[in-house]
């Protein structure tokens, strides 16, 4: 019997309805946990969070919406989020977060609430998932589930950008210092007045040496550009685990529809291949650069130098480059080490080809006839099909 979508829409509200009612306490076995938590302890374990989440003074939608004040708050109401139609539906059935709800949808986001985007697997520790709800609750004053001022963990200044030691994007620098600390931007007597652009235009001034020794972050398969650093497998294990495996999976194997980093090799020739690291990738470098550029998504810059190479060299572990979780990567070993698929790329010739030189374009003896589709993007799935309907066609 087929569902129409309006059936199928009820069917999810009811369930979201029936979760919500079970995590109460009426049959359910969810866990259920009072802020008995420790705050501070959950500030650490937020960091699990943080890739996608921001929380404190200053905090900002991210992939995830911010949770200040999160107590109290209907789902998938807060202002200025896109919510999936499952976390407003829920809402629209009654669910608020309270202690009890939070701790069965952090638990299990999925099974807590069908539908919703949330890649999370889920807080399994009851004792974590208490001290992350204690570390949210300091975030909700006024809320019955606020603990008392002089228990919260230090309160978050600086917002969402520039001092954040933790991690989570709630600084852990106190609201003094941060009044007392003038803007890294902002100019300083010491600082030599920069000329205006003598361009055509004349618009701006000329960058600053230290400017562009921000933006000169660029690393090349040499190791030129690379700074000074080092990091072992078994290090970066654990900052992988913190803050790459809630998209990437504990062993790169993806979440989701996040990219899958290890394995993958011999699939190059197949229909789908795993462009991983391992399989694909052809050098080093660009690994570096990337996770140093933009990685923890939503937090880049984020990861020290130290930790940088730290990540690098887990990922050559889990893509059998290197096989001792002993390895150290660091800036001086790091151009001699070759990634599988190196000798397969070239240079771009694509200039020497007929076809790219300059010429006038072809507009006689055109294909006769009525334009036909005789041929698919599959993966892409950008090829509508026979019916019109614009159905994917990724098999």
């Amino acid at each position: 019997m087929s569902r129409s979508p309006e059936r199928v829409r009820r069917l999810r509200l009811a369930l979201c309805a029936a979760t919500f009612a079970l995590s109460l306490g009426l049959g359910s076995s969810l866990p259920s946990v009072a802020v008995a938590g420790d705050a501070a302890k959950g500030a650490t374990v937020f960091k699990k969070c943080s890739a996608c989440h921001m929380v404190g003074e200053g905090a900002k939608n991210r992939v995830g919406p911010h949770l200040n004040d999160i107590f109290g708050r209907t789902s998938g109401s807060l202002e200025g989020f896109k919510f999936s139609n499952a976390m407003k539906e829920a809402g629209a059935g009654g669910l608020v977060w309270t202690t009890e709800t939070l701790s069965g949808y952090l638990a299990d986001p999925r099974g807590y609430m069908k539908g919703n985007r949330m890649s999370f697997v889920g807080l399994k520790k009851p004792e974590e998932l208490a001290d992350v709800i204690a570390y949210l609750a300091t975030f909700s004053p006024g809320s019955a589930a606020a603990p008392a001022q002089q228990d919260a963990p230090a309160p978050a200044s600086g917002g969402s950008t520039g001092s954040s030691s933790n991690g989570t994007g709630a600084s852990t620098t106190t609201a003094t210092a941060a009044v007392e600390t003038p803007p890294a931007s902002a100019p300083t007597d010491s600082a030599p007045a920069m000329p205006l652009s003598t361009g055509p235009m004349r618009l701006g001034r000329l960058a600053t040496p230290a400017e562009i020794a921000a933006w000169d972050i660029d690393v090349r398969p040499d190791g030129a550009g690379l700074p000074e650093g080092r990091g072992t497998v078994a290090d970066g294990e654990v900052i992988f685990a913190e803050r790459c495996a809630v998209c990437h999976g504990d062993f790169g194997e993806g979440v989701d529809r996040w990219p899958v980093l290890a394995g993958g090799q011999d699939t190059l020739k197949s229909e789908r291949p795993e462009k991983t690291v391992g399989s694909f990738w052809p050098y080093l470098s660009t690994v570096w650069d990337y996770i140093h550029r933009s990685m923890p998504f939503g937090d880049a810059q984020s990861l020290t130098d130290d930790e940088v190479y730290a990540v690098t060299a887990y990922l050559l572990y889990m893509n059998d480059v290197v096989t001792d979780e002993n390895f150290e990567l660091n800036h001086e070993n790091f151009a001699t080490v070759r990634l599988p698929n190196e000798a397969s790329f070239y240079m771009d010739d694509r200039d020497s080809e007929p076809f790219a030189k300059p010429r006038d374009p072809c507009m006689e003896n055109c294909r006769p006839g009525t334009a036909e589709v005789i041929g698919r993007a599959r993966v892409l799935d950008v090829t509508p099909d026979d019916d019109g309907a614009g159905q994917g066609a990724i098999e």
